[in-house]
């Protein structure tokens, strides 16, 4: 875990993929998309069908590391809103076990704007916890603190002649409706089957704006590793 300011506050970055805040002892996490294998067996698209016990043990283990005592997920949180009907045992048994450990929140998304909490937790469009806006999507025009997921950011940058490519979350700056120092952040996809967007596509630019600069944020070898996607006096 690295730390990382952001929001006037501490926030320690997981290499599996999460944010844990530790005023709140609360672990984000974003785009988990449960069940997309058995969604694309659905379809004819056979893939090993293990994609969710695989993404529930990198969130058990985040929260093992962090000692949280809440989850908010930031939505997508099954490939689908009936997702959860095709939980297998083992998969279903983890992920209770998860929902009883901890009080668990899911912010639902456009993958999953019905789904139900049938493993446990509760459910909700969008939050506000101690001034920052949780919520699925990055929502242009928002200048108060927010964290999102959807956009799946990677990091792509050119290391000898090598491409490299990791999840990453990008982090904008700019100063709040009060004068203070703000900024919004787009969390990595969590999920074992999500693929991703190049954390400078235009897209994800645009939707932090109003922003003053916009990073791609990585941990490193027990360093926060910052890129520069934007910076508005370029």
């Amino acid at each position: 875990m690295v730390p990382l300011s952001f929001a006037g506050e501490e926030w320690l970055l997981t290499e599996g993929r999460a944010l844990y805040w530790p005023r709140e002892r609360a672990l984000l996490v974003a785009d988990l998309h449960l069940e997309k294998g058995s969604f694309f067996a659905r379809h004819g698209q056979m893939i090993p069908p293990y994609d969710s016990r695989e993404t529930l043990e990198r969130v058990a283990l985040a929260i093992r590391e962090t000692g949280a005592r809440r989850v908010i997920t930031l939505g997508d949180n099954f490939h689908d809103s009936a997702g959860s009907t095709r939980l297998e045992e083992h998969a279903a048994g983890m992920l209770h076990a998860l929902t009883r450990a901890v009080d668990w929140v899911w912010i639902t998304g456009n993958h999953d704007p019905d789904m139900e909490a049938r493993c446990g937790g509760t459910l909700a469009e969008e939050l506000e916890v101690a001034g920052v806006i949780l919520r699925h999507r990055a929502q242009v025009g928002e200048t108060r603190p927010e964290l999102s997921g959807h956009y799946h950011p990677r990091l792509q940058v050119k290391v000898r002649q090598r491409t490299i490519r990791r999840p990453c979350a990008v982090v904008s700056a700019n100063d709040g409706p009060d004068g203070k120092p703000s900024g919004r952040m787009i969390l990595p996809a969590c999920g074992a089957f999500t693929g991703g967007m190049n954390a400078g596509d235009p897209a994800i630019l645009k939707a932090l704006q109003p922003a003053d600069r916009i990073d791609a944020v990585v941990p490193a070898k027990g360093k926060l590793a910052r890129f520069n996607l934007w910076n508005r006096a370029a």
